[in-house]
């Protein structure tokens, strides 16, 4: 992938494309579990694949390519929360609620199963939740997530290692053993 990233750097258009095939689901992932906004994932993927291909004549290869990219990537989601946070958001319907309700697919397979997972992603602090997902979810190795959070390797494990436990107590609060209480230690049993 590096190799195909080097190569695009310097002009070859047919690397460019296999590098993008080769990171574009990957990318694609790590954009909607960071923003949270599975729909507009494409639109963070292609922003990213715009500032990463205007900026490959510069990428010398001291990272891994996946890592510089995934960097980007994250810069792109929070420049993305920067905007929406400073624009006014308006709604031209009174029931909202229901208007994005009835745009969710709801007839796919494990439909429910990923509402629960990005919701559970969703009340992760934002730090914690890229770790999670870039080493998790996208299969990144430690090395590379510290990479492309700009952090040393010791706080990714530390993030990864909170979000665990945070995930496994929603999942408990959220889906209580026996009666309505939380399970507690006796029902892992």
């Amino acid at each position: 992938m590096t190799d195909w990233a080097l190569a695009a750097g310097g002009g070859d258009r047919e690397a460019a494309e296999r590098f993008v095939r080769a990171t574009y689901d990957d990318v694609r992932r790590f954009v909607a579990y960071l923003s949270a906004d599975v729909p507009g994932a494409d639109d963070l993927a292609q922003e990213t694949y715009l500032r990463a291909l205007g900026g490959l004549a510069r990428f010398a290869g001291r990272s891994c390519a996946r890592t510089w990219l995934l960097s980007i990537a994250r810069r792109v989601v929070i420049d993305r929360h920067r905007t929406a946070a400073a624009r006014p958001r308006t709604a031209d319907t009174a029931d909202w609620q229901s208007a994005v309700e009835r745009t969710q697919p709801r007839h796919l397979p494990g439909f429910e199963e990923s509402v629960a997972v990005l919701d559970a992603l969703r009340r992760l602090e934002p730090a914690r939740r890229q770790a999670f997902v870039l080493t998790q979810l996208l299969g990144a190795s430690y090395e590379e997530a510290a990479a492309a959070a700009g952090c040393p390797i010791g706080t990714v494990r530390s993030r990864v290692a909170r979000a665990r436990r945070e995930l496994a107590g929603q999942w408990r609060t959220d889906h209580p053993v026996g009666g309505g209480r939380a399970a507690g230690p006796a029902a892992d049993r």
